[in-house]
C-alpha cells in the first residue's frame, strides 16, 4: 500500500470510526459535540501555535497562496449560490448557505490531519496560512451577503447587529487566538520552555485523531434530510469544481510545488460544519448545509485520493 493511500485510509477511518460509535450507540451522538468542542478549543489551536512559533517562513509569499486559494472559493461559492436559486428556486438568504457550502472547506477538523499526514510539517505550515485568513474572509463574507439579500427588508436591522455579535465571537475564537498568540510569541523573540512544549505538544499531538473521531460522530448526528438533490448538486461543485478552479490558479499564479499541492488539497476537501453555524445563525438553509457536510465528507474519501494523486503528479 502506498504512503499516499494509507494515509487517506487512516484520516476517513478515523472518522469512520466515529460514525460507527455512535451508529452501533456505543457512544451517544451528542459525545460527538462535547468532543469537537475540546477540539476546536483546546487541541487544534495548540496544533496551530505550535506550528505557528516554529513555522520557517522565509521566502513564503502569502499574497500568491491566498490569492490562488481564494479564487476558487469565490468560483466555488458564485456556482453554489446560483445554482440554489436559480436551479433549486431558493430564496437569496437560502442562497447564501447554498454559496458558503460549496465553498467552505473543513480546514480544521479535516483539513490539518490529512495535510500534515500525506505533506508533514512544510505542508501544515502553508495549510495554517490559509487558516489564518479562512474564518475571518469567510464569516464576513457571509455577514455582508446575508444583508445584501436583506437589504430593505424588516430583518436588516437584526442582520446589523449580527455584525457585531460575529465580531465579538471571532476575536475570541479559540482557533484565531491561537494563531495570533504564535504570532505574538514570534515576535518576543523567546523560545518555549522545554516544560511549556511539553505541554503543548501534547494537546497538539491529540488535535488530528480527535478531530477526526469527533467529526465521524458528529456526522452520525447530523444526518441527511429535506432535499437531497439539491445537497447533491453543491457537493460536486465542492468536491470536483472547487479543486478544478484551484489547480487552474496555482498553475496560472505560478506557485511552488509543496504550496500548489496544499492549496489544490485544500479546495478538494469536503464542507465544514461553519456553513450549518451560519445557516443555523440566520435562520435558514439548515437542512441544506448538513446535507452538503455529510455527502461532500462521504464522497471526499475517494475524491480527495484522486485530487491528492493529480496535485502530485503535477507538482511532486
Amino acid at each position: 500500500m502506498s504512503p499516499l493511500t494509507e494515509t487517506i485510509f487512516f484520516v476517513f477511518g478515523l472518522v469512520a470510526l466515529g460514525y460507527v460509535s455512535g451508529w452501533t450507540g456505543l457512544l451517544k451522538t451528542s459525545i460527538g459535540d462535547a468532543l469537537t468542542a475540546f477540539a476546536v478549543a483546546i487541541a487544534v489551536p495548540m496544533l496551530l501555535f505550535r506550528t505557528l512559533i516554529e513555522a520557517d517562513f522565509e521566502g513564503a509569499a502569502p499574497l500568491s497562496l491566498w490569492a490562488s486559494y481564494f479564487i476558487a472559493v469565490a468560483f466555488a461559492w458564485a456556482c453554489g449560490q446560483f445554482i440554489t436559486q436559480k436551479v433549486f428556486g431558493r430564496d437569496g438568504r437560502a442562497g447564501v448557505v447554498g454559496g458558503v457550502s460549496a465553498a467552505f472547506s473543513n480546514l480544521v477538523l479535516l483539513g490539518l490531519p490529512l495535510v500534515q499526514g500525506v505533506f508533514g510539517r512544510p505542508g501544515l505550515e502553508v495549510l495554517s496560512l490559509i487558516v489564518a485568513v479562512h474564518l475571518p474572509t469567510m464569516m464576513a463574507t457571509s455577514i455582508a451577503l446575508f444583508e445584501w439579500a436583506n437589504r430593505g427588508s424588516s430583518e436588516s436591522a437584526g442582520i446589523l447587529a449580527a455584525i457585531l455579535d460575529f465580531l465579538k465571537k471571532l476575536i475570541s475564537n479559540p482557533l484565531i487566538v491561537g494563531i495570533l498568540a504564535a504570532l505574538i510569541w514570534r515576535l518576543t523573540g523567546f523560545e518555549m520552555p522545554s516544560l511549556g512544549m511539553r505541554f503543548v505538544d501534547a494537546l497538539a499531538n491529540a488535535a488530528g485523531p480527535l478531530a477526526l473521531f469527533a467529526m465521524g460522530l458528529s456526522l452520525r448526528r447530523m444526518g441527511i434530510s429535506g432535499n437531497v438533490t439539491a445537497g447533491l448538486a453543491l457537493s460536486a461543485v465542492k468536491l470536483f469544481v472547487m479543486p478544478v478552479v484551484a489547480l487552474g490558479a496555482v498553475l496560472v499564479i505560478g506557485l511552488p510545488p509543496l504550496a500548489a499541492m496544499v492549496v489544490v488539497t485544500a479546495a478538494a476537501l469536503p464542507a465544514g460544519v461553519n456553513p450549518y453555524l451560519i445557516a443555523t445563525r440566520f435562520g435558514t438553509g439548515q437542512a441544506l448545509a448538513s446535507n452538503v457536510m455529510t455527502i461532500s465528507t462521504l464522497v471526499a474519501a475517494a475524491s480527495s485520493f484522486l485530487w491528492l494523486a493529480v496535485a502530485q503528479r503535477l507538482f511532486g
